[in-house]
C-alpha cells in the first residue's frame, strides 16, 4: 500500500505543473513547465514553435501570429482567459478522413510546383500591386506584418548590390540577397538580426506561407510577399528587387513566418 502512495504521489508534481499553465500571463522573459505546455499548444494549434520552456522571440511571434488569427490584439502576451481558449482550440483533432488526405495530397503537389498556380505563397491571398517607379502596393486586406515587409522592402528596392550590405548595419549603402530579405522582415518585426541564406533554410516553420514564402539555398534566396517576387537578381532585370515574374524554385528550401 505504501509503494502504491507513493507512486501516486511522485506523479502528481508534474500534474501541478501542467495545470499551471493559465494562472499567470506568460510574456518575453518567462521560462518554467508553463511555457512549454504554451508552446506545445501553440504547435498543435498550427504556430509551429521550438519546446524549451522559454519564451522567447520566437515564441512571441507565434503568440502574436495566434492572436491575429483568433481576432485578439497582438501583443505577444498570453493571459489566463487566452491561454484557455488556446488549450481548447489545440485539442486534439480527429483522425483526417480520406478525402482530407485528398485534399493534402493536392496542396503539396501545388506547393512543389508552384508555376502550376501562379506561385506558391500568394495562390491564397490579394495580390500586392507593382507600381511603374518599381515600388510595391500592399493589398488594402494584408495583416500589417506583409504591410510593414512591404514598405521596407520599398526603402531599399533600387539600393545596389553588395555582397555582405545589410548584415553589418541594418541602413547600408548595399544588401546583397540575404541582407535584402533580413531587412524588409526586419520591417515588420519578425527579424532581430540579419541572417544569412543557409540560416533561412532553417527559419521558422516549412512549406510555403499564405502571404511570405522565403525560398533559401546555400547559395542564394529570395522571398513571395502577397504574389511579388522580392529578389536581388530581379534588380538586374528592371532597376527594381519587385518583380512580378517568377523563378524556377527547384533546389531551394520552402520556409515561411509562421500566421503568414
Amino acid at each position: 500500500m505504501a509503494i502504491a502512495v507513493l507512486v501516486v504521489l511522485s506523479a502528481l508534481p508534474a500534474v501541478a505543473q501542467a495545470a499551471a499553465f493559465g494562472s499567470r500571463t506568460l510574456a518575453n522573459g518567462a521560462s518554467g513547465e508553463d511555457v512549454r505546455v504554451l508552446q506545445d499548444l501553440l504547435t498543435k494549434a498550427g504556430y509551429a514553435t521550438t519546446v524549451d520552456g522559454e519564451f522567447g522571440q520566437g515564441t512571441k511571434r507565434s503568440v502574436k501570429a495566434w492572436e491575429r488569427g483568433t481576432d485578439r490584439p497582438p501583443n505577444g502576451r498570453v493571459a489566463p482567459d487566452e491561454a484557455r481558449a488556446l488549450r481548447a482550440q489545440a485539442a486534439p483533432a480527429q483522425e483526417p478522413v480520406e478525402e482530407d488526405v485528398i485534399r493534402d495530397k493536392k496542396k503539396a503537389e501545388k506547393a512543389a510546383n508552384p508555376g502550376a498556380t501562379g506561385g506558391a505563397g500568394y495562390v491564397r491571398t490579394t495580390k500586392a500591386t507593382l507600381n511603374p517607379d518599381g515600388t510595391a502596393v500592399a493589398p488594402a486586406n494584408a495583416p500589417q506584418e506583409v504591410k510593414d515587409i512591404i514598405a521596407a522592402g520599398n526603402r531599399i528596392h533600387d539600393k545596389p548590390y553588395r555582397y555582405g550590405g545589410g548584415h553589418g548595419k541594418w541602413k547600408d549603402t548595399g544588401y546583397d540577397c540575404s541582407g535584402t530579405v533580413s531587412f524588409a522582415l526586419h520591417g515588420a518585426d519578425l527579424l532581430d538580426s540579419p541572417l544569412d541564406s543557409g540560416s533561412f533554410m532553417s527559419w521558422e516553420s516549412q512549406g510555403p506561407g499564405q502571404w511570405v514564402t522565403i525560398y533559401a539555398n546555400a547559395g542564394h534566396m529570395y522571398m513571395l510577399v502577397a504574389g511579388l517576387r522580392f529578389d536581388t537578381s530581379a534588380a538586374k532585370e528592371s532597376g527594381s528587387r519587385w518583380s512580378e515574374e517568377m523563378r524556377d524554385p527547384a533546389g531551394y528550401t520552402v520556409r515561411h513566418p509562421p500566421g503568414l
